[in-house]
């Protein structure tokens, strides 16, 4: 009966959510420097299905791409998180903290230091922060394979800290002898910007495999995050899925970060507010999560290139507005939640 309860909340959320991304989507299609009346968005359509030569036509299939790009990094960025907090079970841990994200920026500003073609510097980011992940779990792989207590992940999470200010030191170092004319990119990047990013079939591809494989492990997972010491004793193969956990959330970060920068507060505030609303069941938590992350990214997207239109805002600096508040609030919810109950 609670699994069939389970199945029902389900449903009906991602119906809610589904909603939810349609409409983030138009809203991203018709808000701009140059508006699309509501009521022309079906013309605008039909135009563009058909290669017309239309000004609106042309518009929303700039937006749409552009949201598309959006939400499957939101998207990813979000589910990374969840893993991230299962895995380290800690609620603060974000994609970035291991510093898989320092990896991907010291490759992408290699790229750009060197003129690179655009495409190169989503490849060099990729690789980057494959590269350290490799490294991380090479590194820290006895810890992550067998601390299952609460303080299993301390070495692997102290490792990923200094991963990422040695790769930190090399991003500065590109940043100061990279000419003035390169910096102002290189600076949107490091703040995260979807301007001119494209949804490569690359980050659908990881996030796609990635959730699917997550809700077959949701039961596990939430074994895994209650009862650590004894997950193992209930049939839940803890090892070998704290490793899987790893390497999902760094292909997920891997994927995002190549595709718009380092984006900060998605995959650290749409976890927590998911968690709060439906609470630590990774059945509901991961699917929930990782859609609204992504409305989240396409929304605060919209809000990027519409304040002060024609000029465009770097992304993260919305997420970032948006979220330190959103973050302070939940916390101060969650201590009164908690003194309530004492």
């Amino acid at each position: 009966m609670a699994g069939d309860a389970t199945h029902a909340r389900l449903r009906r959320l991602l119906i809610y959510l589904l909603a939810a991304c349609l409409l983030s989507f138009i809203a991203a299609a018709l808000i701009g420097s140059i508006p699309i009346p509501l009521a022309d968005l079906p013309q605008a359509l039909h135009a563009w299905r058909l290669g017309q030569d239309d000004m609106h036509a042309s518009l929303l299939e700039l937006r749409i791409t552009r949201a598309a790009s959006a939400f499957v990094t939101g998207a990813a960025l979000a589910l990374a998180g969840v893993l991230m907090q299962a895995l380290l079970r800690n609620p603060l841990a974000d994609p970035y903290v291991l510093g898989i994200s320092g990896g991907a920026a010291l490759g992408a500003l290699s790229a750009m230091l060197f003129f690179a073609a655009a495409w190169m510097i989503d490849v060099c980011a990729f690789i980057g922060a494959a590269a350290s992940a490799a490294l991380l779990y090479l590194l820290a792989r006895r810890d992550l394979r067998y601390g299952i207590n609460s303080e299993g992940g301390s070495v692997l999470l102290l490792t990923g800290v200094i991963l990422s200010a040695a790769c930190m030191a090399g991003v500065s170092l590109i940043l100061s002898i990279a000419p003035e004319g390169r910096l102002r990119s290189m600076v949107f990047w490091m703040i995260g910007d979807l301007a001119g990013s494209q949804s490569t079939g690359l980050a659908w591809l990881a996030w796609i495999g990635v959730a699917l494989f997550a809700m077959t492990r949701a039961n596990a997972i939430n074994l895994m995050a209650i009862h650590a010491e004894n997950a193992a004793t209930m049939g839940v193969p803890i090892a070998r899925l704290r490793v899987q956990l790893f390497f999902g959330a760094a292909a997920l970060t891997a994927s995002a970060v190549a595709n718009a920068g380092s984006i900060g507060f998605v995959g650290l505030i749409v976890p927590h507010a998911c968690r709060f609303a439906l609470g630590p069941d990774h059945r509901l938590l991961l699917p929930a999560a990782s859609l609204v992350g992504g409305v989240f990214l396409v929304l605060a997207d919209t809000m990027a290139r519409s304040i002060i239109a024609p000029q465009q805002l770097p992304v993260g600096v919305i997420t970032a507005l948006v979220g330190a508040p959103l973050f302070l609030l939940q916390l101060h919810q969650l201590r009164l939640w908690r003194r309530g109950r004492s």
